[in-house]
């Protein structure tokens, strides 16, 4: 058995693969099932670890940020990186760390320590951390953590 993310696109599954295999570390295209007339129909990849397979089905199945891709990184730079490049060429920055890419998949960009930041003993620092949270689009470790050190 194994266990792998979907995504319906309407044409353009080859190129986000490419995208995404681009801006992720350790990432590849693993197949392409091609059409009678060579334009891509599946295409599998490897997202760091996480198999995902996006499909060109053609319109009707638009997809929404009700299903995302979570990133999670270590620094500010990383986060940087990906948003910026996500976003690149039509994206756009949604609420609490979350983007929508050119082809609208919806993508959290989430850095390794807010678990431990919003996971506090003390509701006081939990509270504040959600507050700035909720205040960002891309996320700013150095406001999530300066919130949890004030409160």
């Amino acid at each position: 058995m194994s266990v792998n993310t979907f995504f319906w696109f309407d044409n353009a599954a080859e190129e986000a693969a490419t995208l995404y295999t681009g801006v992720v570390p350790n990432s590849r295209v693993t197949d392409i099932s091609r059409n009678s007339d060579g334009a891509a129909f599946v295409v599998s990849l490897d997202l760091d670890g996480h198999a995902v397979t996006l499909m060109n089905g053609g319109p009707g199945h638009a997809l929404t940020d009700s299903a995302s891709l979570q990133v999670v990184v270590e620094t500010q730079e990383e986060i940087d990186r990906l948003w910026e490049a996500l976003t690149d060429g039509g994206g756009a920055g949604g609420p609490c760390g979350w983007l929508t890419d050119r082809f609208g998949l919806a993508w959290q960009i989430v850095p390794a320590a807010l678990p431990t930041l919003m996971g506090s003993d003390d509701p006081a620092k939990t509270i504040a951390v959600g507050t700035a949270l909720r205040g960002m689009s891309k996320l700013d470790i150095k406001t999530l953590q300066d919130a949890y050190d004030n409160a």
